[in-house]
């Protein structure tokens, strides 16, 4: 098992499909390639506001046994555990980690707005049911729970709960967390338009969206903030903040993969209930992608293959 250290940036993969809604393995393989070129530190399968709710648990096992045949142990996979029932849940993380997972990202109870008890007692159950790490995703804005400071105080107790994916939108949560616990978690930015500002408040790392269409620039802006070279990390953050817009968006799967259409590294397929965007909004969003790509900053030099924390 490749070891977790919840610093750094870590994609949350797309799912490339075909046009005949079958997964996308030599896409999903070529992104993966071009992420870990690029230096990113981990991967992350499944996302819940990505396409993971999309695919079967076979379809998921696949990509994941896939994943690490191709990293050979080079960095750390992680998959994301999201389940309407704790029963559902558990049986997940066991079988991730069968599969060979490095780690799990968690989220609360999926279409239920369970309490704090509920979901403290959610989280503990997956946690004792598999010795894997566990990432917390907090994001209370599209999932309607909030983890709060005194229910981490809750789950501190626990040594696999170690890092926490910081999507409230309210980054002054970073600083809470530093506050409450030091450096008990991990604090990963879960929004990509809050990224160097995480960064510069603290955070150990990004879960990334835009990551899937420009990599290099994505781990290049981690990189210069860790290095405190800031005035070159905020130029290309100021160059990416319209395209990491797209991030924040319902239809972030949509945009992101019409990104990396124009990056070469992704297409514009979705499997249904999503659909590829009419062409009025497509070519919308295709003009904010297309005016970065036409101002895309030379990147400076860093060291990408060391980690800067």
């Amino acid at each position: 098992m490749t070891s977790v250290t919840w610093t750094g940036v870590y994609p949350a993969l797309l799912t490339p499909f075909t046009k005949s809604d079958q997964v996308d393995i030599p896409l999903f393989l070529k992104n993966l390639g071009a992420q870990a070129d690029a230096g990113v530190d981990g991967i992350i399968l499944g996302g819940s506001l990505g396409e993971g709710g999309s695919l079967s648990s076979e379809e998921k096992v696949d990509l994941l046994k896939r994943s690490k045949d191709f990293l050979q142990g080079a960095i750390p996979v992680v998959m994301n555990i999201a389940e309407p029932t704790t029963r559902a849940a558990v049986q997940q993380a066991e079988a991730a980690a069968s599969a060979g997972a490095d780690g799990l990202m968690l989220l609360p109870p999926m279409r239920y707005n369970a309490d704090d008890r509920e979901t403290l007692a959610h989280f503990r159950a997956v946690a004792a049911s598999t010795p894997l790490p566990i990432m917390i995703y907090n994001n209370p804005v599209d999932y309607k729970i909030l983890v709060t400071l005194d229910m981490f105080e809750e789950l501190s107790g626990i040594q696999t709960i170690q890092a926490v994916k910081e999507s409230t939108r309210d980054v002054s949560n970073v600083t809470r967390m530093f506050n409450r616990f030091g450096e008990r978690f991990k604090i990963l930015c879960g929004v990509d338009t809050l990224a160097y500002e995480s960064f510069c408040l603290g955070a150990h790392g990004w879960v990334a969206g835009l990551v899937d269409a420009f990599p290099r620039e994505t781990v290049a802006i981690y990189r210069l903030t860790k290095a405190g070279r800031h005035a070159e990390a905020l130029a290309i953050y100021r160059w990416f903040l319209p395209v990491l817009e797209l991030d924040i968006h319902p239809k972030l799967v949509q945009y992101i993969k019409l990104a990396a259409t124009l990056t070469g590294i992704g297409s514009e397929w979705v499997r249904a209930p999503r659909l590829v965007p009419e062409e009025a909004e497509k070519q919308r969003i295709l003009a904010i992608i297309k005016e970065a790509l036409a101002t895309r900053p030379v990147l400076p030099e860093y060291e990408k293959d060391v980690l800067l924390y």
